[in-house]
């Protein structure tokens, strides 16, 4: 049986492809399903009532999901012990919903299931001289994609959210100070704020209200700060716990405290943007040099060298 190389690529890549966007779908419906669910309960029936997603729709990602889940199950099993640090990974990423670690199990599964699904059908025709090391490379490519794709996503979204963390941490400081400078207390204060930093932040804001909802269920201070530090996982946040176990344990004026903490961290921000502006010259030099400087290159010394070229045909 013969076969176009080129189909069997296209077809291959194509499986890949929707195997990688099931897998991405499953997530975010997840995702958004819990998102929306977890709003509901938060908002406690005051109000007019979210809008509910369609019957139809969540019924099938159920179904997919399901699947996911116990393909990502099996998976689980055979490693124990790298849940607690992938939990954590997928925390600071933005997944924390209780089946995280097993949807992302599930889902990368899936992706080595279709790398290799697509391997097994291009290399039987690249073997026999149809592909050419054009087929054995883009299977390659392929299976490098869903091998290192989901590691990657997950470093991605890590590092916009703690991004994020950083450029909001000294605004969500300044907010407390004023708040506890203004009669409140520590825990009042996140209550108010929390609902300040939602437009601006609201990846921040989420782990806060997380965190306020902690303390009203009981959890003492030191801990819900803690974990609160390790949900968003940046220098900031613990430092920020460290301190306001320090100051509890010392009896230290918090508002003093927290506004010395704001001062150095908003100084700290400043730095970095001075650093950044500072390299900025170096990391255009390499653009400057390939794109800029041959077309100004071309524009100054094409019409001499053209009128060059006239007057010696003339002679």
């Amino acid at each position: 049986m013969t076969g176009d190389p080129q189909l069997l690529l296209i077809l291959a890549a194509t499986a890949l492809m929707g195997v990688g966007l099931i897998g991405l779908a499953v997530i975010g419906g997840r995702v958004a399903l819990t998102t929306w669910r977890r709003r509901a309960r938060l908002a406690g029936g005051a109000g007019e009532a979210a809008p509910a997603p369609s019957s139809l729709a969540v019924a099938a990602a159920s179904r997919v999901a399901q699947g996911v889940r116990a393909l990502g199950g099996r998976m689980g099993e055979k490693d124990l012990d790298g849940q607690s640090e992938l939990r954590m990974r997928l925390a600071h990423a933005g997944f924390t919903g209780r089946d995280a670690v097993t949807f992302y199990l599930g889902a990368r599964a899936l992706a080595l299931g279709g790398a290799i699904a697509a391997t097994l059908a291009v290399l039987p025709w690249a073997a026999a001289g149809g592909g050419g090391p054009l087929a054995i490379a883009v299977t390659g490519v392929l299976a490098l994609v869903a091998i290192l794709g989901p590691d990657q996503v997950l470093k991605a979204r890590q590092k916009g959210r703690e991004r994020q963390y950083r450029e909001g941490f000294p605004d969500m400081l300044d907010l407390m100070v004023a708040s506890v400078e203004a009669g409140l207390s520590l825990d009042a204060a996140v209550a108010r704020i929390t609902g300040e930093l939602v437009s601006r932040y609201p990846h921040l804001a989420e782990h806060m209200r997380s965190m306020h909802l902690e303390l009203r269920a009981g959890r003492s201070r030191k801990d819900a700060w803690a974990r609160f530090a390790d949900r968003l996982g940046v220098e900031e946040a613990r430092s920020f716990a460290t301190m306001l176990r320090q100051a509890e344990e010392m009896g230290v004026s918090l508002g003093e405290t927290l506004a010395v903490l704001s001062d150095d961290m908003r100084n700290k921000r400043m730095m970095k943007a001075e650093e950044k502006a500072m390299a900025l010259p170096a990391k255009l030099m390499l653009p400057l040099i390939l794109f800029i400087f041959p077309c100004l290159l071309g524009v100054l010394i094409l019409p001499a060298a053209v009128h060059v070229a006239q007057a010696l045909r003339h002679h």
